[in-house]
């Protein structure tokens, strides 16, 4: 087969990672454009740090092939060290030096030049909004500014394609809404982004999502595709003093698709045809649970995350 990669910075075929008996990743295929936001979904143990680790080449697959800025991720995993920007889910930089010295020292790893290294280490100090913290000592910094510290580092070589393995997980939202700015101008200046993440909201900010799970591609597509075309029925959301009690009895009834609590509400996605707000009522009150503020909304990529994720494939 002749693989086309004009235009994508990553592609990969068929590509499976076992450990031992287990599965990690299920021959998944996908292709990320350049320039493009790309989000990476899944629950936890999906497969979704395994295949960014594949990416990465810092593991290689069981079988399969795939290619990262034209570099075969098999052969070629050393030449694609070099050349990506890679954060991982876990912070990984030296709490016990200074912010700066985390700079100095990266950039010295990707082989930057003394000169370029410090207009690059001022460069990446402004992107990220730590110039006035350069001399304080990395473990003294709060967690959104040891996330941006992390993702300094690993653009400080000015990659062509960064790979962010939930780069927000433990941060507060203003903080997470402050770091998807950085990457929106990073993809602004070309740069490639794959991200994965558990936080839907962040999702709706990638140019194309796909959804794991099991080690497979479930779905993928826009955010607004993914809504349209892979949820049927309709759904509503209502509010309950029981809302465990609520999604029992409703998780029983053939005319439901699923149900979640989704804060303080519950989603309820229903069959074609059943008249929705009198049936959540009927059957909820034949149960004595009480019905407040019953509505038809949108789906949300939630409403999807709930609908596709654990099911078999002949379910979805």
């Amino acid at each position: 087969m002749n693989t086309d990669l004009t235009g994508n910075a990553v592609v990969i075929e068929d590509v499976v990672k076992r450990f031992g008996d287990f599965t990690a990743v299920d021959h998944i295929s996908l292709s990320v454009k350049t320039g493009e936001i790309f989000g990476f979904l899944g629950p936890n143990g999906a497969g979704k740090s395994t295949t960014i680790r594949i990416l990465c080449g810092l593991i290689r697959p069981t079988t399969g092939k795939g290619w990262v800025g034209g570099l075969d991720i098999v052969t070629e995993s050393e030449k694609i060290k070099a050349g990506i920007g890679y954060m991982s889910q876990r912070f990984s930089l030296y709490d016990d030096l200074r912010v700066e010295e985390n700079l100095i020292f990266f950039g010295g790893i990707y082989g930057l030049h003394k000169k370029i290294l410090k207009q690059k280490t001022e460069e990446a100090l402004g992107l990220i909004g730590l110039t006035d913290r350069r001399q304080s000592l990395t473990r003294e910094l709060p967690v959104g500014h040891k996330q941006r510290l992390a993702l300094g580092c690993a653009i400080l070589h000015e990659p062509g394609i960064l790979f962010l393995d939930e780069p927000t997980s433990g941060v507060d939202p203003r903080t997470r809404r402050q770091f998807w700015d950085l990457i929106y101008e990073l993809a602004d200046s070309g740069v490639t982004v794959f991200v994965t993440t558990h936080f839907m909201e962040e999702a709706e900010y990638c140019d194309r999502i796909c959804l794991i799970d099991q080690g497979q591609v479930i779905a993928l597509g826009s955010a607004d595709e993914l809504k349209r075309e892979k949820l049927t029925g309709l759904i509503y959301e209502l509010e309950t003093p029981e809302s465990l009690a609520a999604v029992d009895v409703l998780a029983k009834e053939a005319d439901v698709y699923d149900c979640a609590i989704f804060g303080r509400s519950v989603h309820v996605r229903l069959k074609q045809g059943v008249a929705g707000k009198d049936y959540l009522v009927s059957i909820l009150g034949k149960a004595g649970i009480e019905v407040r503020n019953l509505r038809s909304i949108e789906p949300t990529l939630e409403d999807v995350f709930v609908a596709l994720v654990g099911r078999k494939p002949e379910d979805s």
